[in-house]
């Protein structure tokens, strides 16, 4: 479950100039302060935020992950949440996974944005970790990626739990507290 008792929590950053310091690590700031004492959130800088490549981005996580402990959830944010979704789904990881959290994700094919790098397969809830809890939260004033993609996740990942938060943009006002009660409860 995780290291010295301790649940762990892997945010990944979603991708621009800037966004680590100056956007996400508000995202994380408000998961930490919800959580509240007794987790271990880490915020790594994924390389080359201004221009994401699924094949440095899925390096990058594929470190990160190896050094989480079972049980760990993995949270990202925007095309982190995509990028992140895709490199599950190309392998399991080698540990067992407590939750996959989707936040404000664009969704990547048919019904979304385009981009072969990053296409997600219609099939994706049946490449991801065998009974691990997915969530998918979007924000229903989210101009950045439309709401009409939690709903293509929904679709392509049938055993996804949807959470569409009224009056919340692409950084969930920068309020991550319904992710923290479903940390808290998974």
């Amino acid at each position: 479950m995780a290291i010295d008792g301790v649940p762990q929590i892997l945010v990944i950053q979603g991708a621009g100039a800037g966004v680590h310091d100056e956007w996400d690590n508000k995202l994380v700031d408000s998961l930490t302060r919800e959580l509240g004492d007794g987790y271990e959130v880490r915020y790594p800088r994924m390389p080359d935020e201004a221009d994401p490549s699924s094949v440095t981005w899925s390096a990058a996580i594929w470190r990160e992950l190896a050094a989480l402990a079972d049980g760990a959830v993995v949270v990202g944010h925007s095309v982190g949440g995509t990028i992140l979704v895709h490199t599950l789904a190309e392998r399991p990881p080698e540990r067992a996974l407590g939750a996959i959290v989707l936040i404000a994700a664009p969704f990547v094919g048919a019904g979304g944005w385009a981009g072969d790098e990053f296409e997600l397969p219609d099939d994706l809830g049946a490449r991801l970790p065998y009974g691990v809890p997915v969530h998918v939260f979007h924000g229903l004033r989210d101009d950045t990626a439309p709401p009409s993609h939690a709903d293509r996740y929904a679709a392509v990942i049938p055993q996804a739990h949807l959470h569409l938060l009224p009056g919340r943009d692409h950084q969930l006002n920068d309020d991550l507290r319904e992710v923290a009660t479903v940390i808290r409860r998974d």
